[in-house]
């Protein structure tokens, strides 16, 4: 008898922060693993997490992130209490964080969560080096996206 396989076709996206791209100006993207605890990770496959608040600090020379709400399922464990804002370890390599330092405590850049996925059955959160964008430079970028938008629709009428 042949067993039928299940097919997955669920998204290896978590969580977005698109709130990032609209406050700032993303430079470049680094890749780095969370330390969870159990009822975090089941929650995190329930896809209950929020990245909106969420900003990544180096503290000591380890990086965390801070401010992330991670919503407990209703089932979870009766022997652990959830903390759903609790400050959590990121896993990046020695020069990645030498970097990341340098960058933020001499260039004034700033660490913000972009995204979170799974990557091989872990989860991973996507960090951008940004710059805070200024009021203008968020009028300037809706503005081009109106155009773009513009654009496309007239092009589609001919």
């Amino acid at each position: 008898m042949a067993t039928k396989k299940k097919i997955r076709q669920s998204s290896s996206t978590i969580a977005l922060n698109k709130k990032a791209g609209h406050e700032y100006h993303i430079e470049q993207r680094f890749e780095a693993g969370l330390v969870l605890e159990g009822w975090e990770v089941k929650s995190l496959r329930a896809g209950r997490v929020q990245l909106k608040e969420g900003y990544v600090r180096i503290l000591r020379g380890e990086a965390f992130l801070l401010g992330a709400h991670v919503s407990p399922l209703p089932a979870a464990s009766t022997h652990v209490s959830p903390d759903p804002t609790r400050t959590r370890k990121l896993l990046l390599k020695r020069p990645e964080l030498n970097r990341l330092i340098g960058l933020t405590e001499r260039a004034g850049y700033t660490l913000v969560p972009t995204a979170m996925y799974w990557k091989r059955g872990r989860a991973k959160l996507e960090i951008g080096l940004a710059k805070g964008k200024k009021l203008h430079d968020k009028r300037a970028t809706e503005k081009d996206r109106d155009w773009q938008r513009e654009k496309e629709r007239l092009f589609k009428q001919r």
